[in-house]
């Protein structure tokens, strides 16, 4: 249809299409998903940025902050010149991942994504821009506090490439996992992948200094909320922004999301009070996170408000029963150390919530989301048909399975690699100083947390000087 053709409608002049705005381009969809967009992008940076510079020991503030801020830039550049073409383009028989183009040309980002929605391209490459960015950041978590930061900067490009690429297109892309898993917004493809990666790298880089491996005080608790406090209100974007559209599903899933977290927050700290004695401000965050991600694999907008609080008090417990209890008695996970914990937060809170997605995924919600008959029902709702529901959490074990073995092997190899190039752990003599000896900057100006001591200044007496002053008999 022309669009003088709508100039005989009874619309407002903001709503007839025209060049700039094409019939088939939703202003209010673009509104919010740019909106939701800029949410996701603010976990990151600042987000993360402050709650790794503010988590770990004074020594390594600047260097945890400044892998995060990194690998953010490094992975825009590399998401637009090839990455994102490989997780989400078409590849004629490839099940495991897309061509490596760039997605730069106008004609590409100015035309209709390929999914069901009423947006341009350009939203939909940075909306997956900011979904990988802050994968390869989460993993980061892991690895803070002794890995060399040029290795790093090899890590975080081979990484989105070989790995984070391959999960994205089998689960979300054209690949062999293409609407079996339900994985509403990365569960799987960010959380599972991030923390089975950011274990396997902590593996091969080693472990921190000895010291700061039994000593390792965060360095500002009330900047740590505040980064956490980015990550919370973004997740309003991370999971309201997963339907491409500003819609019921939308609505749903932004409750849920912080119901769950809430929940889990509230969980958690009341194990610290029962358990310890204590109310431990980071072990609130800890219970954040683990609400935030366990409602994000499929169950965000797609479950009843009660089993989004179900799930906060099953994310509330048991990763922390995994960190604070397991980890600490099983000589595996004494033998890697994780700086963040990573691995629980993430992968065990990001595996629970996709089996309780299987779980509570409502049919209705499923078919406002992906249409009719995409992906079988949650078992809860599969009434007096149990098959579909039992072959849809079979579905997410085997995604599971496949998500955490692909990223154990390929960080593996990466990290070999890199090994060869340049060394994977800093020098002990670098890892007892910290920020100075890594980047010549301290984030504070205060002695006493590992950095160099200044050497002594010496009067300096120019050389013509010296020659004209008295000769002492």
């Amino acid at each position: 249809m022309s669009f003088e053709g709508y100039q005989s409608w009874s619309l407002p002049s903001g709503l007839v299409p025209d060049e700039a705005s094409p019939e088939w381009l939703s202003k209010g969809d673009n509104a919010w998903e740019l909106t939701a967009t800029s949410f996701v992008g603010l976990q990151s940076v600042p987000g993360l940025v402050m709650l790794y510079g503010s988590m770990v020991k004074k020594k390594w503030a600047v260097n945890s902050a400044f892998m995060a801020l990194y690998a953010f830039a490094a992975a825009l550049l590399c998401w637009v010149l090839w990455a994102h073409q490989m997780s989400f383009g078409y590849y004629k028989n490839s099940p495991l991942v897309g061509k490596p183009v760039n997605s730069l040309s106008n004609v590409f980002l100015l035309g209709p994504t390929h999914v069901h929605s009423m947006l341009p391209n350009a939203d939909y490459v940075f909306y997956q821009f900011a979904f990988a960015a802050i994968t390869v950041i989460l993993l980061a978590g892991s690895l803070l506090g002794r890995m060399n930061f040029y290795a790093w900067m090899i890590f975080v490009p081979l990484w989105l490439t070989f790995s984070y690429s391959v999960g994205a297109f089998t689960i979300w892309g054209y690949g062999f996992l293409q609407h079996k898993i339900i994985d509403y917004a990365g569960g799987y493809v960010i959380h599972l992948s991030s923390g089975v990666a950011g274990f396997t790298a902590a593996y091969w880089v080693g472990p921190r200094h000895s010291h700061d491996r039994q000593h390792f005080p965060p360095n500002n608790i009330i900047q740590i909320l505040g980064g956490a406090g980015f990550l919370w209100l973004g997740w309003t974007g991370f999971n309201g922004g997963s339907p491409l559209s500003a819609g019921l599903v939308t609505s749903l899933a932004v409750i849920n999301t912080h119901i769950c977290t809430a929940t889990s927050l509230l969980v958690w700290l009341a194990l610290d009070m029962v358990v310890y004695k204590k109310s431990s401000v980071i072990g609130a965050v800890q219970g954040m996170i683990t609400g935030l991600v366990c409602i994000t694999p499929g169950a965000a907008g797609l479950v009843d408000p009660w089993a989004a609080a179900l799930m906060g008090v099953m994310s509330g417990s048991i990763p922390w029963y995994t960190m604070m209890i397991l980890h600490r008695k099983s000589a595996f996970f004494q033998s890697v150390d994780d700086t963040l914990g990573v691995f629980h937060t993430h992968a065990v809170a990001g595996v629970l919530g996709g089996l309780l997605s299987g779980l509570f995924a409502k049919p209705k919600l499923l078919n406002l989301m992906y249409g009719n008959d995409v992906y079988g029902p949650g078992l809860l709702h599969s009434g007096g048909h149990i098959h579909p529901g039992l072959k849809q959490m079979a579905y997410q074990f085997v995604g599971a399975i496949f998500i955490a073995a692909w990223n154990a092997v390929v960080t593996s190899i990466i990290c070999l690699v890199i090994s060869r190039i340049v060394n994977l752990r800093m020098d002990e003599e670098d890892l007892e100083v910290g920020d100075d000896a890594v980047h010549g900057e301290e984030a504070y100006a205060l002695w006493g947390d590992g950095e160099r001591m200044p050497k002594p200044r010496r009067l300096c007496i120019p050389l013509i000087c010296r020659r004209l002053m008295p000769t002492p008999v």
